[in-house]
């Protein structure tokens, strides 16, 4: 088991970090998705297509390597469909159809994932779709569909006819949703879902980001509480300060040694996968939110103001935390993997 980077994971970070520092920085995430940016993240490093296996013009990398890539872009709170094209890969990839992969990995197809079933007659599509994470700037969703052979995935051109998208109104302003309803959408399907597999890479997926915005979170307020004075002393002096900094530190160690195993049990050891899956959501998701919210409360009244960032990070750690599922029904799941 490796839960220390490789140099070249190393790399991968700081390669990405500084592409998201230069070309992503806060300010401009309150502007929202940036096709331009997401463009060059995918011309300049490859990114959308890391996990792409090398035969469809992807790198070929596993989930260790994206999860670098995820916390980073999780730290910048990255706007728009990266994450989401990110979860449809993981769908698609074991189903390894040449024409999603190929334009995921060349930056021409931005896609999205839901889990929601939908009717499929072999052409078409139809089904409402109530929340689809990133549905108004993907071109292709992936959904599961039932047919005579079982749970098949079908992809759907979200701009061509028997579409109707209606973007939500979300607490995470830099990511959006859309309700999506099919009614006869040209589809084709793409072959066997991968079920219980896929639900777990996914919540790897997840983790890998929230650990990026849990250090991004913390990264802030220790630096503001080394500069922010108070009744003459600066306040990271404090001990209630220091105690609660040292309380959300010892959260994000602990996050990242389950986000490193989980990715490399998804990579190496697919037996012990469900349940770091499911201890990466269940722990996570939960310690993501409460290094945000506190994070939030320890800059004062500054931090609640809408001029600040402090409520970006809170809000993307809420709705990470039940994107798939609230941390309950995952440490019901863990509970079970371990017969408790």
């Amino acid at each position: 088991m490796k839960l220390v980077l490789s140099p070249e994971q190393r790399e991968l970070r700081e390669a990405v970090r500084a592409f998201l520092r230069a070309a992503a920085p806060l300010p401009k995430v309150r502007e929202g998705y940036d096709p331009a940016v997401y463009a060059r993240l995918n011309g300049e490093l490859g990114l959308s297509g890391l996990i792409v296996p090398e035969e469809h013009g992807g790198a070929g990398a596993g989930m260790a390597e994206l999860a670098v890539a995820l916390e980073e872009t999780g730290a910048a709170l990255l706007p728009g469909p990266f994450l989401s094209t990110v979860f449809a890969t993981i769908a698609a990839g074991p189903v390894s159809d040449k024409e999603l992969l190929t334009g995921i990995a060349d930056g021409r197809v931005t896609a999205t994932l839901d889990r929601t079933e939908v009717l499929f007659d072999g052409t078409s599509a139809r089904g409402t779709l109530p929340q689809v994470l990133s549905g108004m700037e993907a071109d292709v969703l992936v959904a599961p569909a039932r047919t005579g052979d079982g749970l098949v995935l079908v992809a759907v051109e979200l701009a061509g006819p028997g579409v109707r998208r209606t973007a939500l109104d979300t607490l995470d302003l830099t990511r959006g949703q859309a309700a999506v309803v099919l009614d006869g959408a040209p589809a084709r399907p793409l072959g066997r879902a991968p079920e219980a597999e896929l639900h777990d890479r996914l919540c790897v997926a997840l983790a890998a980001e929230q650990l990026g915005v849990m250090r991004a979170a913390l990264d802030a307020i220790v630096a503001y509480a080394k500069i922010r004075v108070a009744f003459g002393r600066y306040i990271g002096s404090y001990q209630g300060v220091k105690h609660k900094l040292a309380d959300m530190h010892g959260k994000l160690e602990q996050a990242e040694s389950i986000v490193r195993y989980a990715a490399w049990a998804a990579d190496e050891s697919p037996g012990e996968l469900p349940g770091a899956a499911a201890l990466a959501q269940a722990y996570v998701g939960r310690a993501c939110f409460e290094v945000a919210r506190d994070h939030l409360l320890l800059y004062g009244g500054v931090g609640y103001t809408w001029e600040h960032d402090a409520h970006l990070f809170y809000k993307r750690a809420k709705a990470d935390e039940v994107l798939l599922g609230p941390p309950r029904l995952h440490r019901a799941r863990l509970a079970d993997l371990l017969e408790l």
